[in-house]
């Protein structure tokens, strides 16, 4: 489905998507949002994938979301950037920036096979993530700092902050100290509880009550605010936008 209120550019949109291959139909092509939402409301009209302008005629697109229900990914086609973080909690999983080529179009359907792939039914991963569910939780609760000459035992969720400073990872807490942690980040990414901590990017790891403000960044990063003041301003990666903030959302 495309909602694009610019007749060339919906007409080239059209033609993009179709020459990609396995792509035979486009359901629909609706310059406003009241046509968009009233093909949405009927129960047959729900599309695999929409691309979606921002700016149409009688206003922003976000207003769909709020009037029909949307169950399939959105890409987003627009002259700006100052929509994404709206766009991305909006079922987005490409924002493309006219003018686009054809190349863009195919990136976000090559985006919306793998997320299909991903979540196909696979037997092996059914039984290991019941396994899983069976199993005893073995996230850790506490961390030992090694602290001048002995040990100190800090618990986890008072740990703000774990970020790779010159290949040495630290531990900012919630009481504004600073510890070397002498484990990778890869080791304390796999034992800390998903639902505490998130890694947004190679270097850090962020507990979410670190978390004080969001705001959107070049290149459609996002830079996180914290309440606890680190070297560099903690920005989570292109690739992790959406899933970080489903994982806000989520607390």
């Amino acid at each position: 489905m495309i909602i694009e209120d610019e007749p060339k550019i919906a007409s080239l949109l059209k033609e993009f998507i179709l020459s990609y291959p396995g792509v035979n139909r486009v359901s629909g092509v609706f310059e406003s949002i009241e046509k968009s939402v009233s093909f949405l409301n009927h129960p047959d009209n729900q599309p695999n994938l929409v691309f979606m302008d921002i700016q149409l005629a009688d206003g922003i697109c976000f207003e769909i979301f709020s009037r029909a229900t949307i169950h399939c990914p959105v890409v987003f086609c627009t002259a700006n950037e100052q929509y994404t973080l709206q766009a991305f909690k909006s079922n987005g999983i490409e924002y493309i920036l006219k003018p686009f080529d054809e190349q863009d179009v195919h990136a976000a359907l090559d985006k919306m096979v793998k997320f299909r792939q991903a979540i196909s039914p696979d037997e092996g991963l059914i039984r290991s993530v019941k396994e899983a569910l069976m199993a005893t939780s073995s996230y850790r609760s506490s961390l030992l700092i090694r602290f001048r000459d002995s040990y100190i035992p800090i618990a986890v969720d008072k740990i703000a902050i774990l970020c790779l400073e010159n290949s040495l990872l630290y531990a900012y807490t919630i009481d504004h100290q600073k510890y070397p942690v002498y484990k990778t980040i890869d080791e304390m990414e796999q034992s800390l509880d998903p639902k505490l901590f998130f890694r947004i990017n190679r270097q850090m790891l962020l507990n979410r009550t670190a978390v004080s403000e969001i705001k959107p960044y070049f290149n459609r990063k996002v830079l996180v605010k914290t309440l606890f003041p680190v070297k560099d301003s903690p920005v989570v990666s292109r690739l992790k936008v959406a899933a970080f903030l489903r994982w806000i959302e989520q607390a």
